[in-house]
Formats: C-alpha cells, structure tokens, sequence
C-alpha cells in the first residue's frame, strides 16, 4: 500500500488523481439513490467482527442456514434516510460513504468487490490497483477470498487526517486462477471515516475505451423503453463512449407516440436512431442492431438489451473495459437480476448440457441466490469462476469483429437465438465470459410458462435446430428421446395445444433450413390461429366464467394425488394413465372440470389421472379448461411415435443440410431482405387497419 499527498484544491471534485496509464475499470458505487431493497448488493453493516474471525473464516459457512450471517447486518425497510446502511453509517450524495464511530461498513458486496478471478484468467494483466479517496479516522481492510470460499486479509492502511488523502493498494491477481474476489471495509475509529471515492483499475498502455452502440429489440414496451432512454440520457460517461443507441421498434403500440419520447430524443440528440421493422422476434430485432452497427463500421461493439430490463449502468462501461483488455475479442455478458425480488440473483452463469441438450445453470451455480438473505463473503460457490457456453441477450457485449466473421442470428424468432450465436461464436475462437458486477434487472422465469403457450414451437424447433449444428453427441444425445418425452407428458397432461405445436416445429425441420426465413415473417401468426382450436390454450380471466370443479367421488379414503416415486414409480405412472386416455370420458367430468389445479401443482402424473382440469396460468391471471379427448390423443400420440423415429433415421443428413446452410441463414445480405420484406408487411398491416 502507499499512500500520496493530500489532494489539491484545483483537482476535480470526486475523481481520483489517477496516474498516466492507470486505466479505471471498476468504480466503486456509492450513490445515496439506492432503495433498500437493494442496497445489500452495494454496502452493508458489520458487526462482531474480530480479526480473527475475518481472516479465518469460510465464505460458506452460512449456506445451509435460514438465519442471518454472523457478522453481517440485515438492512431493513424502517431505516431512515440517515440511518441507510443499519445504522452503521451513511450514504450521501456529496461525498460517498460516512462510517461512524466505532462502525465498519464493508465493500464485499455484488456490484462493488472485485471479480479478480475473472481478470485473471482473461486478459494478460497480472496485478490490480486499488485507489481510494478517504478522510477522517479509521481503517481500511483489503481482503481477497480463494476459489474455495475462504476469506484471507489481502493489506491494509491505518487513516487519520482531517483532509483528504488518496490511498493506493497493489494486489496481486496471481493466486486467482481458479476464483476469488478482492474488496475492502472500512472501519471507524474514535471519530467517524469518510470514502469519497474507491476505483479499481490497471497500469496499461490500452487507455482508450472502445466506442459502442447499444442495441434494444421492443414490442409493444414503449414504457419500459423509454424509461431506459432516459436512464441512458443522465450517464455521461456511457454517452462519451457512445456512437448511437438503436430502438428496433417491431411492436403496434410504438415507442415513438409515448409521451416521454420527445424529451428523451432532445435530451440524446443524434446519439439515437429508431428503426421501425415488422415483426421479426428477438432474432430478427437483435440482427437488425447488429447489422447496422456492423455496416456503420465506426465502433467496436454493441451491446444488445432486452427492452423490459432496468440497468445498472457503471456495468455497462465495466463490460465495455473488460472487452477491451481482454485477451481475444470476447464477448462480455451481465448477470440477470429478478425485476420483482431485486435482491434475488436468477442466473449466474448459463450452458448448455451437451448430452441433454437442454440449457441451465452454469456447474457449481444455483438461480434464485438471494443477496439480502446470503451475503457474497458468505456463500461459497460465488467465489469460484464460472465458464458460460453464451449469455442471455437481456445484457450482453458482442464485438463487431465476431459479427464480422460469424454472422448475425439465427432466424429463430425467439429461443436459443443467444445460445446458438454464443456456441457459433465459441467454436470460432471468441469465448463469452458473464462477468460479475455487471447485471440488470429482468422478469424472471419462473413467472411464465412459456414452453405451453404459442412460443412451445420454438423452444422445440429451435433447440433441436441448435443440436444439429452444435451438439457433439450422435444424433444430439437425449435430445431425440426428450423431446419424445415432452409429447408424451404434453399429451398425459391434456396440454393437445403444445404437443401440435411441438410436431409441427419437428416436421418444419425435417422441411429443411431453407424455410427458416419464411418462418421467421409468417410462422407466428399460423401458431396463433392453430392454437385457437384447442381448450387447453383458450383462456379466462375469470373463474366463475367456467362451471365449477366437482368429482363423481371423493377421493379413495381422502387421499389426494401424490407424486410418482422413483424410476419404476414413473413408468407405472405413465402407463396407466396412458391407458386412461384411450378409455371413455366420464359425463361429469365433461360439464364440470373434475379439479382446479394451480400452476404450482401442474404435473403431468396429475392431470393424467383426470378426465378435466381448470388449471390457472404461470402469471396467475387467467385460467384455462382442459378436456381429455381420447380420439386427439390416439391421432397425436400415433403421429408422434412416427416423426420423432423420422427424426432420428434423417438426423445426419439434417447435420449436414443445417450445416451448409448456416453462413447464408446469418448473412446480412439473406437478412436485408427479411427486414425488406417485413416492413412491406407491416405497412401493409396498418394500411388494413384493423
């Protein structure tokens, strides 16, 4: 640690006297704005905390305990304004982080420790500044954790002085290869201690950032967009490194006529273009931002955001610096937040199990971490590294470089666009790297279900499409045999909707690829009007609309349906109540569903077991009525045997059909015409009019 003179009065108030090739990468957020829900990803209290304890205990200690970490404070919603980091300290807009006597805040937190590891192991940096702007009394603790979760005491600095001084710290990323974080904590002495300001950063010859466009794909959000609009409109460092932000608008309800737009559009100037195309889906908004920023040929990347997310915008330029020093261009992803738990941390790190073939989190990771409730220093398995196989494309950094060499989308409308263009991109050479402390915040998963509604073709279509071109495994492993299971399951549940939708997403690849751009403009339509020929995907949003649930007879001596067990338990299951749907419907049950199901409950080795069932949907606002019908089944189930052995016998002449197919599928030139043709239609649409 060394430590420099007190700052002069000319210098600019809250920027750090960084040396001549010093590069900042990651400034250290204080901001007085956070609301409570989520301030334990930036600061928390600390209490009871002896040097001892600090230095020798394990990160996961706490992992498997409901109770609050030892050592950690819990920040509530009855704090004050002046009481904002549970009473251990301050938050002001004026001069940062104010600890009080005898307190300790500590920085070991998601957007504010260090991802030394990542560091580490993608770029050719070998140690890590520390710079700080402190005054008043107290300590500041530097500690690093290892891959296995251990917290071991990095440096230190004793700070006493009524004015400022700029404290520097040079941290080794040697010990990082495998995981591990640095961050500090600062503890008051007698008197209170005060951060202004804390960056970490390289001594590097690469000190110009890389110039970005950012690319966001809306339908029918204008709120949502124009509320990051104006986000993006207050950060003067993202608008310095900015060519331009693209809105591909391919919604009805247009961006353009919200009330806000006007003065979001003053307020960004030139810096923001609005593109209008039909629509095309993610894939079709997403290659169109590429495409443009691609042709425009002034900057180094852009950056594609989903338009219903809310930013963290220091991780836009920590994504863009982390491109910029790493080793290869690489493209550089955020972690994904839930929009409505805002402490809940819902995907890690993602791949894609290759003998599955079926996405997830990443090894070693869990969704759903909750950071108010486990704090980073005390969860283990966030302190190792984690490798991706892509990164969703509610956040993610692309060098215009791989565009260059890779292509664009696939046209796949929605689904496994991101993930098939990160294993595209991999097996050139360019890895994605979901880095730490860059994030957003974003409706999660688990609040729909869209693998029954329309969107059921293209989890089908475009995952086995993935396969064909990536999957390392004969005839894609399990793929074949799962989405065999999928129809089944489909069809033992009454869900008749889905499982049509899953054949016709098969027989569309056994078709050929030819077809995907055709798709790409007219399937989504064709689904909807075939949905509406099923119980199972019509809907009400209120329940007394449908007769009430009633049973012929109770359930045998009150037992309610329980779960399969096991392996032979399942099979069992599967077959009786395969039985069942060949076997006469019950009269009652034809009037009155036999059973309300909630969608927590929706299982397949329940529904097999009814004659119907008003089940409610993901989001809880509506209900639908499935009906068995024992002739749809026979034709269903017949016709699923058939083209899935189909699929299997044709899958290496679709490898290679796929295959060859690929570079025109992703070229711009296949792509202009698609949006050409997609703009005629939705002229032609709004000519109609209704």
């Amino acid at each position: 640690m060394t430590e420099t003179a007190e700052a002069s009065a000319h210098e600019t108030a809250g920027k750090v006297a960084a040396p001549a090739g010093f590069r900042v990468v990651q400034r250290t957020i204080i901001r007085p704005d956070q609301e409570l829900d989520i301030r334990p990803l930036y600061v928390g209290g600390v209490s009871n905390f002896s040097a001892g304890e600090s230095t020798s205990r394990q990160a996961g200690a706490s992992d498997d305990d409901d109770e609050e970490p030892e050592g950690e404070s819990k920040l509530t919603g009855s704090e004050s304004a002046e009481e904002a980091v549970g009473g251990f300290g301050t938050i002001t807009g004026n001069v940062g982080a104010i600890v009080k006597s005898g307190r300790r805040l500590t920085f070991g937190t998601y957007f504010n420790a260090f991802p030394a590891s990542y560091w580490r192991r993608w770029t050719q940096l070998e140690s890590v500044r520390l710079v700080m702007r402190v005054s008043g009394q107290g300590s500041i603790i530097v500690y690093r954790s290892t891959s296995k979760g251990h917290v071991q005491r990095a440096d230190a600095a004793v700070v006493d002085s009524t004015g400022t001084q700029t404290l520097e710290f040079d941290l080794s990323l040697k010990p990082f290869i495998d995981g591990g974080w640095y961050w500090f904590d600062v503890e008051a002495g007698e008197g209170p201690i005060t951060i202004e300001q804390a960056v970490w950063g390289f001594e590097t010859d690469q000190m110009d950032s890389g110039r970005l466009s950012i690319g966001i794909t809306t339908f029918n959000r204008p709120e949502f967009c124009v509320d990051q609009l104006v986000n993006l409109a207050g950060q003067p460092a993202i608008l310095d490194i900015l060519d331009e932000i693209l809105i591909v608008d391919q919604g009805t309800k247009k961006v353009k006529d919200h009330e806000m737009y006007p003065k979001a559009a003053a307020a960004l100037g030139s810096k923001l273009r609005l593109i209008e195309q039909g629509n095309l889906g993610g894939s079709g908004g997403f290659s169109r931002a590429m495409d443009e920023t691609s042709a425009k040929g002034e900057v180094d990347y852009v950056l594609l955001l989903d338009d219903d997310v809310v930013c963290e915008p220091e991780g836009i330029l920590r994504a863009v610096a982390f491109a910029d020093l790493a080793k290869q261009p690489t493209l550089v992803g955020g972690q994904m937040f839930s929009l409505y738990d805002r402490s809940v941390l819902h995907a890690f790190g993602e791949t894609v199990g290759k003998y599955r073939w079926f996405w997830g989190p990443a090894p070693h990771t869990w969704h759903g971490h909750n950071f108010a409730m486990h704090s980073l220093r005390s969860t283990h398995w966030l302190h190792r590294r984690v490798d991706v196989d892509y990164n969703g494309w509610w956040m993610c950094l692309i060098p215009v470089k791989v565009i260059e060499e890779i292509g664009l989308s696939l046209p796949m409308f929605i689904k496994w666009d991101d993930a098939e263009f990160g294993l595209r991109a991999r097996e050139a050479g360019y890895p994605t790297v979901t880095l730490p402390g860059v994030a957003v915040w974003h409706v999660p998963w688990h609040e729909k279900d869209d693998t029954i509604d329309w969107q059921a073709y293209f989890h089908r279509r475009n995952r086995i499409i993935a396969a064909l071109l990536h999957s390392p495994y004969d005839r894609g492993g399990r793929l074949v045999r799962e989405s065999f299971e999928t129809q089944v399951r489909h069809l033992l549940s009454m869900q008749y909707g889905p499982a049509e939708l899953g054949l016709m997403a098969i027989e569309d690849i056994l078709e050929g690829p030819q077809r995907m751009h055709r798709d790409v403009l007219e399937r989504l339509p064709e689904i909807r009007e075939l949905r509406k020929g099923y119980d199972d995907s019509r809907s009400e949003t209120d329940l007394d609309k449908f007769p009430k649930a009633r049973r012929r007879k109770p359930p045998r001596k009150g037992r309610e349906f329980v779960a399969p067990f096991g392996r032979f338990g399942r099979a069992k299951t599967m077959a009786v109540g395969a039985v069942r749907q060949v076997m006469p419907v019950r009269e009652l049950a034809k009037k009155n569903p036999e059973l309300s199901v909630a969608h927590v409950d929706l299982r397949w080795w329940l529904l097999s077991q009814l004659d119907s069932a008003l089940v409610s949907s993901a989001d809880g606002t509506a209900a639908s009525w499935y009906k068995r019908q024992p002739e749809l089944f026979r034709d269903l189930m017949g016709r699923s045997i058939a083209i899935h052995v189909r699929l299997a016998k044709e899958w290496p002449r679709l490898v290679e059909q796929y295959k060859a197919a690929l570079p025109d599928l992703t070229s711009p030139e296949t792509w202009h015409a698609t949006f050409e043709e997609s703009i005629k239609k939705d002229e032609s649409a709004a000519t109609q009019g209704p």
